[in-house]
C-alpha cells in the first residue's frame, strides 16, 4: 500500500515535470508537430517514466498535447486568441461562482475551507526560502482553493462547465509557466494572486456580488499576463515565429 508521503512525493514530481514541459513548449525547446515519446522526455528531464507519464496525461487533458495512435505525443499549435479566450472563459465562470456565493450566501463550512486554504498559501509565500521547489505545494493549495470556490455553489452546471473550461490549453489555474527561482515578476504574480484570494473571500463574506465577480475575472487576467510575460521573456519574436506552439497573427489567416 502506497503511503501518504510517497503519494505526495509522486504528485510533486508530476507537477514539476508538467511545469517543466509547459516551459519547454512555451520557449520552443519542444517543437510543435514533432513526435515525442515518454522515454525520450524522461531522459531529457532526467526523471523516471512514472511522473513523466502522469505529466503527459495532464498536459493532454489540458489540450496542449495530442496522443498519437502509434504512440508518443505531438504538441498542438495554438492561436494567441485561443489561449486568451480560454483563460478569459475561466474568469467569467469563476466570477459568476463568486457572485452567486456573495449574493446567495456561502455555506459556513465552505467559507472556512476557503479561509484555511488562503491562510496556508499566505504562509507558504511569506517564507523567505520560497523557491521553485515549493511550487508543487502552491499548485496543490491553489488548485484546491479554486475547486472549493466552485464546489461551494453546489451548482452542477457550473461545476461541469468549469471542469470543461479547465481542460482547455492554459485555462486551468494550475497551468503555471515561467516560474523561475529569483524571478521577481513570477513571485509578484503569486503574491498578487494571493491578494485576490483574500479579497474575494472578503467580498463573499460581505455579500458584495459585483466586487467578488470582478476580482475573479481580474484573477484570470493575471494568468493571461503571466503567460504572455513567460512567452515574451523566453524567446525573441523572430524565434517564436519559427519555433513556438503559439502562431503569430499573420499565420492565423494562412
Amino acid at each position: 500500500m502506497v503511503s501518504e508521503d510517497s503519494a505526495r512525493i509522486g504528485q510533486s514530481q508530476t507537477v514539476r515535470a508538467a511545469m517543466t514541459l509547459r516551459d519547454m513548449i512555451i520557449d520552443g525547446r519542444l517543437e510543435p508537430e514533432m513526435r515525442y515519446t515518454e522515454t525520450q522526455l524522461a531522459e531529457l528531464l532526467s526523471m523516471s517514466r512514472t511522473p513523466i507519464r502522469a505529466a503527459l496525461q495532464r498536459l493532454t487533458d489540458e489540450g496542449l498535447l495530442t496522443a498519437m495512435p502509434a504512440g508518443g505525443y505531438v504538441i498542438r499549435l495554438l492561436l494567441p486568441s485561443e489561449i486568451s479566450e480560454t483563460i478569459e472563459l475561466r474568469g467569467v465562470l469563476e466570477g459568476l461562482c463568486a457572485r452567486l456565493l456573495a449574493e446567495r450566501g456561502c455555506p459556513g463550512a465552505a467559507l472556512d475551507e476557503l479561509v484555511a486554504l488562503s491562510t496556508q498559501i499566505e504562509a507558504l509565500l511569506a517564507d523567505d526560502g520560497f523557491s521553485r521547489a515549493d511550487l508543487p505545494t502552491y499548485e496543490r493549495l491553489n488548485g484546491r482553493f479554486h475547486q472549493k470556490l466552485v464546489a461551494a455553489t453546489e451548482s452542477t452546471l457550473l461545476i461541469q462547465e468549469l471542469a470543461r473550461a479547465n481542460n482547455r490549453p492554459f485555462a486551468s489555474a494550475s497551468s503555471l509557466v515561467g516560474m523561475y527561482e529569483n524571478d521577481r515578476a513570477a513571485r509578484q504574480h503569486l503574491l498578487i494572486g494571493q491578494d485576490h484570494h483574500r479579497t474575494v473571500i472578503e467580498a463573499i463574506r460581505s455579500r458584495q456580488g459585483a466586487r467578488a465577480e470582478a476580482i475573479m475575472r481580474e484573477h484570470a487576467r493575471l494568468s493571461q499576463r503571466n503567460l504572455m510575460r513567460a512567452v515574451e521573456s523566453s524567446r525573441s519574436l523572430e524565434l517564436l515565429r519559427g519555433a513556438s506552439l503559439i502562431r503569430q497573427p499573420d499565420e492565423e489567416t494562412g
